[in-house]
């Protein structure tokens, strides 16, 4: 997104005189900053985590400090894979959308914009869900 500012200065000689007074009219862009994508490299998958459980089976509220990190994510997007020894590539049996298991440590978080996620490699995956 792009917003205009209009900046107006007026210009005079001295406040006594009357002479024309200049208005310069200035036009200047302030940008924001242009939306990132993350795609991941080699056998590594960017994953978003499932939301907390705040609320028990019960109907208790939970405070979302005292929950743990649930250990299930989607997948968002996959690395196109690693090269072994010979120079074959292989490819990742995961694929954007999949449901997977992971462990409960572990992983690099990055952070896009306002969105957290998790940088696994495939073995680290635990499962995938059906």
């Amino acid at each position: 997104k792009v917003s205009v500012t209009t900046v107006i200065i007026i210009q005079s000689e001295s406040p006594n005189n009357r002479s024309p007074i200049l208005i310069t009219n200035f036009i200047m862009f302030r940008t924001r900053a242009i939306a990132r994508s993350l795609a991941p490299l080699g056998d590594r998958i960017l994953i978003r985590r499932a939301a907390k459980e705040v609320q028990t089976a019960g109907g208790i509220y939970l405070p979302t400090d005292t929950t743990k990190s649930p250990n299930e994510g989607d997948v968002i997007a996959v690395g196109p894979g690693i090269r072994d020894v010979s120079g074959a590539l292989h490819m990742p049996t995961l694929k954007a959308g999949d449901k997977v298991l992971l462990p409960e440590y572990g992983g690099t978080t990055v952070k896009v914009e306002d969105d957290e996620f998790q940088l696994f490699r495939e073995d680290d995956i635990l499962g995938k869900f059906d």
